[in-house]
């Protein structure tokens, strides 16, 4: 059902079973998935791909120009997996180079007024919550949970399975499966609440994971010489490897972490 009160560009290309209320507004050069919704007063502007079964509410504007000055027109693009959700007055801003960009998993919860900048990655099942601000270039690793008010600063990368508590700020790189809180951003302890749900991780992966981090965040000691104990006293297996790998990635700078490129 398309409202003849809706704007949509003749150019866009609308799936099956989809539903465009009274004065929600469709650029040129979008298409819409299968069984999507759009409430009115919504916007999918030029360049977003919509997957299948997602819902826009109202106020919302998706694939919004960058809000930066090295864009220069370039054709970029905003593109959201199934069954997203989209709630009032969030903003999500395309790429800014030719050809990129922004880009939302499947199975993702976007609640009000948050604004997702240019360039960012947010990967499967992640949910944020009302009045979150992602800078540029940010990527949120699947299964995150980002409470109200939390700003990610440009290119900060936050790992799987994590839960950063209301109103913190981070401007690094959060580890896997960590609870982050505060200003300044500290270490919180493991997410094992929701790892543990429905036996998604084993007790002995939780306790990988407690393990290491208390070498790297409650032994007073430097990142590279954690990194170093993390291999020597937990045997591997994808948490404790999965932590390896993010903090080998990251160049050893983690939030809440002092960075040292030598040991002590």
């Amino acid at each position: 059902m398309i409202s003849d009160r809706a704007h949509v560009d003749p150019s866009a290309k609308i799936g099956k079973d989809v539903t465009i209320h009274a004065f929600a507004y469709i650029d040129k050069d979008v298409e819409i998935g299968d069984g999507c919704e759009i409430m009115p007063y919504a916007s999918v502007l030029r360049g977003t791909r919509l997957g299948a079964n997602n819902k826009v509410y109202q106020g919302a504007v998706v694939g919004a120009d960058p809000q930066d000055f090295r864009w220069k027109g370039a054709r970029t693009y905003c593109i959201t997996g199934d069954k997203v959700t989209i709630r009032e007055h969030v903003i999500i801003n395309r790429g800014i180079y030719e050809g990129s960009a922004t880009r939302i998993g499947n199975k993702c919860f976007i609640m009000a007024e948050t604004h997702i900048g240019h360039d960012c990655t947010i990967a499967d099942k992640c949910v944020l919550g009302n009045g979150v601000k992602l800078a540029g270039d940010v990527r949120v690793d699947s299964c995150t949970v980002l409470s109200n008010a939390v700003i990610l600063n440009e290119k900060a990368h936050v790992g799987q399975w994590c839960f950063i508590k209301g109103g913190t700020r981070i401007s690094s790189n959060v580890p896997p499966f960590t609870i982050m809180a505060h200003n300044p951003v500290s270490y919180y302890g493991v997410n094992s609440y929701l790892m543990g749900r429905d036996n998604r991780f084993s007790e002995d992966e939780i306790d990988d994971a407690a393990k290491a981090y208390r070498h790297l965040y409650q032994t007073q000691t430097s990142t590279f010489n954690a990194l170093k104990r993390i291999i020597a006293d937990i045997e591997p297996g994808r948490v404790r490897d999965a932590i390896v790998d993010f903090v080998r990635d990251s160049n050893l700078k983690l939030a809440g972490v002092p960075y040292y490129e030598s040991g002590d």
